[in-house]
């Protein structure tokens, strides 16, 4: 049996690969098509024309669903691990209602693009990385109270570390954006997909990018975390038969009605 094949390991797999794959195939096509620079371009703006831009909603809106299913299940994994421990139960609550709503700012991110609705795309980033990054918070601590019986303490100090490099992308984000939209070097460059070396301002456009791919990654990377803990749960569903029929109340036909219904009459 393959890794991805114990338990449900394949739900936090498919959702790392999948979600790279978006970014990556998004940033080809938009590269091949030269509607984006080839040196580290905003990963929104290689989904803002199209097809690209179909492409990587698309890809998103998937990954939106396996990010929904990844956390409900680490969710119940949490709750089934610790059913008495009233301080776990909370923050196992609170990181679902985290990570919900980092899902619902992916979404907004898959379906409205940056240089359309500008504000929209800026707070479902806002939702999916910054929700997402406390969720990461949240998720470091269960780890923590959790060991060493339930957890090993070196899968605490790789989230950590994970939570950290997510922490200090999104610092140097915010910060390389703040100074390139200051207004200090021109204005409308939301709109702008293609940058000149030589322009000002280029050297905090190109932090910005790098950060951005650095958060995502960062992102995506905590939830290879959830592998090995995946393998040990499994999944099963069990139909319950209510009646004998599909109905409330059994039709009866009488032999007349019977043979018009089979005749096609009625």
């Amino acid at each position: 049996m393959w890794w991805f094949q114990q338990g449900l390991s394949i739900l936090p797999a498919a959702l790392v690969v999948w979600s790279a794959a978006s970014f990556v195939f998004s940033y080809i096509t938009a590269t091949i098509l030269h509607h984006v620079d080839p040196l580290v371009p905003y990963i929104s703006d290689t989904g803002t024309t199209p097809p690209e831009r179909c492409l990587f909603g698309i890809m998103l809106n998937v990954s939106t669903f396996l990010g929904v299913a990844t956390m409900y299940v680490r969710y119940k994994q949490v709750d089934a691990l610790n059913p008495e421990k009233p301080n776990v139960i909370k923050l196992n609550k609170l990181g679902l209602t985290l990570g919900l709503m980092s899902c619902f700012g992916l979404c907004i991110i898959a379906n409205f693009q940056k240089c359309i609705l500008y504000y929209i795309h800026v707070v479902g980033a806002c939702l999916t990385f910054g929700v997402g990054a406390i969720y990461m918070l949240v998720q470091t601590v269960l780890s923590y109270l959790m060991q060493p019986e339930l957890h090993s303490k070196d899968i605490f100090w790789i989230r950590l570390s994970v939570l950290l490099w997510c922490c200090s992308s999104i610092l140097s984000m915010f910060v390389s954006s703040v100074v390139l939209y200051s207004g200090l070097y021109g204005t409308n460059l939301v709109q702008k997909l293609h940058w000149d070396p030589q322009e000002k301002g280029y050297t905090a456009h190109l932090i910005s990018t790098i950060s951005e791919w650095s958060l995502a990654f960062s992102f995506l990377s905590f939830f290879l975390t959830y592998i090995r803990d995946f393998q040990k749960i499994s999944l099963r569903a069990v139909a319950s038969l209510q009646g004998q029929t599909l109905y409330d109340t059994p039709l009866i036909f009488g032999s007349e009605e019977q043979t018009l219904l089979v005749a096609g009459s009625i």
